[in-house]
């Protein structure tokens, strides 16, 4: 499963709505309408298991990602193997169970 939200309220919407529901998140912080710190605190809520991946310019939100519950956070720019490894990272981090 794979969508794009254009800010963090829509990603929180679209998360709500799928019925099953992803193991990774690639979050960003600088959204209209609510943060990428908003959205992942409201989505954690929600499932404590999903992995987000914060990928932002903004180092300056790290620490408060990272405490909140974010799983790793990129600063951009980044290559795409790189990328690609930690999403693969944080699959392997999800429960088995689930």
């Amino acid at each position: 499963m794979a969508g794009i939200a254009e800010d963090g309220e829509e990603a929180v919407i679209m998360f709500k709505a799928f019925l099953v529901k992803p193991k990774v998140i690639l979050m960003d912080h600088r959204m209209p309408e609510k943060t990428g710190l908003e959205a992942t605190e409201e989505i954690l809520d929600l499932d404590k298991k999903v992995k987000i991946i914060f990928v932002s310019a903004d180092v300056s939100i790290k620490e408060e990602a990272l405490s909140i519950g974010a799983f790793s956070f990129w600063v951009k720019p980044f290559t795409i193997d790189a990328l690609i490894h930690e999403i693969n990272r944080a699959i392997e981090s999800y429960p088995l169970n689930n």
